[in-house]
């Protein structure tokens, strides 16, 4: 394991030696990474210019794997002589608002032109195929802008995108790039769960997309629904305004495409297992458990916890 940390006058500090525990959080989408680390201050061989600030660089490997890089946001001392540092990745810079209007572009070009304007780095940035006619943003949360955008592929082309922050460069990747070889179950890391079916959130058997017709001064709707689960659940419905500038045809698979992804149970987990680094939220893994055959779930927050040489890690996955 290594733990570095850079400060601003370039001096840099292995503080693996120091380090007490590790609490690592990813979340797929609406937050950073967060790495936060309990250190020992005021050890018998520390350094005399030791010290840490806000704003240094923070490096974590692990298992021959870069894990985290990112920057202190704060720090926390006491009569106890332990440091307590919270770091967050790049995305943390995608918190603050802003303004866009950008027509015809897709998700990757929106993340590469925010990125430029806020001076963050970036990675691989797959190629997304649905290109939104016209996106106008005011007042708000970049990182919500850009996740807005990643969500037309998902709608129109039915593929799921992992945004995420890979060691220090916004990273884009299709559903396929982030299917891991891990199997989760009775001996296979997984020590206890919990199992969660519910239609109580984001389960719709309804869609009406619709649209404003300027030329004949009328809204027109594009309804979709499935008559079984209607009768077994009742009218569920997701009542939404179409893009502007999509055609009938693009509104049309747009909501078969929502009808696909909402029309069902959620069926979630919340799993305790030993830790793998290479598990990150956005993750497709495979779950073993009694209740249910062997299939694919999403990993959608992830939690890694290392302290006195034990590591375990905390997943909510749900299936897709």
């Amino acid at each position: 394991m290594e733990l570095l940390v850079k400060n601003k006058e370039g001096r840099i500090w292995d503080i693996s030696g120091i380090v007490t525990d590790i609490s690592l959080k990813t979340a797929r989408t609406g937050k950073p990474a967060t790495l936060e680390l309990t250190l020992v201050d005021s050890g018998v061989y520390q350094h005399p210019k030791f010290g840490i600030s806000n704003g240094d660089i923070v490096q974590f490997s692990k298992d021959g794997m870069d894990v985290f890089y990112g920057f202190v946001f704060s720090l926390d001392t006491g009569s106890d002589e332990q440091i307590k540092l919270t770091a967050y990745d790049q995305i943390r810079y995608l918190l603050g608002n802003g303004s866009y209007v950008l027509q015809d572009v897709t998700a990757s070009e929106v993340i590469q032109k925010i990125a430029k304007d806020y001076g963050l780095k970036t990675g691989l940035l797959d190629q997304t195929e649905y290109r939104i006619p016209s996106l106008i943003e005011d007042d708000k949360k970049l990182l919500d802008i850009i996740m807005g955008a990643i969500g037309s592929e998902l709608q129109y082309k039915g593929k799921l995108m992992a945004f995420y922050d890979d060691f220090g460069k916004l990273t884009l990747h299709k559903p396929e790039a982030m299917l891991l070889n891990l199997v989760l179950g009775a001996g296979h890391y997984l020590y206890d769960y919990s199992l969660k079916r519910s239609i109580d959130d984001d389960t719709y058997n309804t869609i009406f997309l619709y649209k404003d017709n300027e030329e004949i001064g009328q809204r027109e709707f594009f309804p979709v629904s499935d008559k079984e689960n209607v009768k077994r659940w009742g009218i569920l419905h997701l009542y939404q305004k179409a893009d502007d500038k999509a055609n009938d045809a693009q509104i049309r698979e747009k909501a078969n495409n929502l009808l696909k992804l909402h029309n069902r149970e959620k069926l979630s987990l919340s799993v305790q297992a030993i830790g793998d680094m290479r598990v990150r939220a956005g993750n497709f893994i495979y779950v073993l458990v009694a209740d249910f055959e062997t299939q694919l779930f999403l990993v959608d927050q992830c939690t890694h916890k290392i302290s006195g040489g034990e590591h375990t890690m905390s997943l909510d996955i749900k299936v897709v």
